[in-house]
């Protein structure tokens, strides 16, 4: 039976604690910060990062380093047959183009997989990878399999500030002075390549009944997975008892769950950048 190994970057969300509790290999994300090169998970924690997001410190984001990438694929493959690599969509970084190029020198000894996922659905993408290796499937077909359903998964975001967005020009200041005045809270929608967005609230109240109406529709309209394949998880940005909140409102929402099986993560931080602190996002994927 082939010995697959499962590599990721730290879009996933997963922690390099959690790396290895899973048995996974993690590729730790660069971030320029004043010029200064960090990696997530290394010399750079969510808690350091969000400090220095607030004290507006110029940060922006950047993808692995091609020796970095290969590295890891060469000491990996000392102990494995191959590997399925899963990075972020490749409708959102570069990384994921960069990682398909430099595969074609290996033979098919890597796999990389393109299903558009990110944060809380790219770490259902790595639990699934590590189960189908588990059961005997070559990295060619996990590939495969993970392709096949990769527009099976909605990811909705409320953003609580504009200030990010205006500040990584995906807003004019102008468009931005009015919606801080307004006080609106746009909700964002990841569904396949792109980061769009879906709809608006005044309130966080009406932002969060945005989304789960929209994660409803998504299961009776869009998914075609019964609900023992489906997980919905909860992702945020630096606001953790939010989250927590919002998790007894989903619940009441799907009385088919529990809280113990709805997962509350960190958005990744390649994402929190853009948008700020005081995020809430919920997903709704397949589980293979």
């Amino acid at each position: 039976m082939e010995k697959v190994a499962v590599i990721t970057d730290s879009n996933s969300g997963i922690t390099s604690e959690e790396a290895k509790e899973l048995g996974i290999f993690l590729l730790p994300m660069p971030f320029m910060i004043d010029d200064k090169e960090y990696f997530e998970g290394i010399n750079l924690n969510v808690e350091q990062f969000f400090e220095l997001l607030k004290s507006d410190r110029t940060i922006s984001t950047s993808q692995p380093s091609i020796a970095n990438v290969t590295d890891l694929w060469n000491k990996v493959l000392k102990e494995y047959d191959s590997i399925v690599h899963i990075p972020m969509s490749s409708g959102l970084s570069s990384s994921c183009q960069t990682a398909l190029m430099l595969a074609e020198d290996y033979d098919g000894k890597v796999q990389v997989v393109n299903n558009q996922r990110i944060s809380v659905t790219q770490k259902q993408s790595v639990k699934d990878a590590l189960m189908l290796a588990n059961e005997g499937k070559s990295a060619k077909e996990i590939k495969e399999i993970l392709e096949r359903d990769k527009f099976q998964s909605s990811v909705y975001i409320m953003v609580d500030t504009l200030t990010y967005l205006k500040r990584g020009g995906r807003l004019t200041p102008a468009v931005a002075a009015i919606g801080t005045l307004l006080r609106i809270k746009p909700v964002l929608q990841l569904q396949g390549e792109k980061l769009d967005t879906f709809s608006k609230a005044r309130t966080v109240k009406q932002a969060k009944s945005i989304m789960i109406n929209a994660i409803k529709a998504d299961i009776e309209n869009r998914f075609e997975f019964p609900r023992e394949k489906r997980v919905i998880a909860i992702a945020h940005t630096d606001n953790l008892e939010a989250a927590k909140e919002f998790r007894k409102e989903i619940v009441e929402a799907f009385p088919d769950y529990t809280e113990d099986e709805i997962e509350i993560n960190d958005l990744s931080l390649s994402v929190s950048c853009h948008i700020g602190p005081g995020a809430l996002a919920i997903a709704c994927s397949i589980k293979e």
